[in-house]
């Protein structure tokens, strides 16, 4: 069996203590590392908050040395060189599988909200002949539940229970990360920020002190 490649994409404007227990409970349950993978800013409007290199640096700073967590910028940088060009997660797969081959096991991390609208994003339905999906489910809200009928369909036979089985195939399989989703998101903490409140305790803690050093989401003067 060829190693495994896991990727965790999103905008972790800013990253949070929620991402960063998602990212280490795959990597303690997949036992190989996992990269982080900031989303780019969006074409023809304003960052979401943090832009692509304070959102790639806080994420620096969260991970520091610890082992198994790496960040990897490609997005960002292939913003930088097509400016204006959507940055979907079909053209990192796929830009990924012209690096690594066909034959090597990619997994994308997500929560299970992500999955659940995955009918939305770009190109989908070719994204389960890039990769698996890894998913932290939400306590009480079944990952299969409410899904649309199409997305139903595709995500019919894929779940499985043993670990290995993402390792022994390139694509295609979903697995359910042991660890839940836990209750902090982006959106909270940015509103925390703007309103003076306790925010701090869901950032590690060298993020904190770069949100309040470069007043992000309105922490000036915290």
């Amino acid at each position: 069996m060829m190693p495994l490649r896991i990727y965790y994409g999103g905008t972790f404007d800013p990253v949070h203590l929620g991402h960063l227990a998602i990212a280490r409970a795959a990597r303690d349950q997949l036992q190989v590392a996992v990269r982080l993978l900031p989303a780019a800013d969006p074409p023809h409007r304003a960052p979401p908050g943090a832009d692509a290199d304070q959102r790639a640096h806080m994420l620096e700073l969260a991970i520091g040395d610890e082992p198994g967590l790496l960040v990897d910028r490609r997005e960002i940088d292939r913003a930088l060189l097509h400016p204006g060009v959507p940055s979907y997660t079909v053209d990192t797969l796929r830009e990924l599988r012209a690096e690594l081959g066909p034959r090597q096991p990619i997994a994308w991390l997500v929560g299970a909200d992500s999955l659940r609208s995955l009918d939305h994003w770009h190109e989908w339905e070719a994204l389960f002949g890039l990769c698996h999906f890894i998913v932290a489910e939400r306590i009480g809200s079944p990952l299969q539940s409410g899904l649309g009928p199409s997305l139903a369909v595709a995500l019919h036979g894929r779940f499985v229970s043993d670990e290995r089985a993402l390792f022994a195939a390139p694509a295609g399989r979903i697995l359910r990360l042991r660890a839940p989703l836990r209750g902090e998101s982006a959106t909270a903490v940015r509103e925390q920020v703007a309103a003076g409140g306790a925010w701090r305790a869901l950032l590690p803690e060298p993020v904190a002190a770069y949100v309040a050093e470069q007043g992000l989401y309105g922490a000036a003067g915290v």
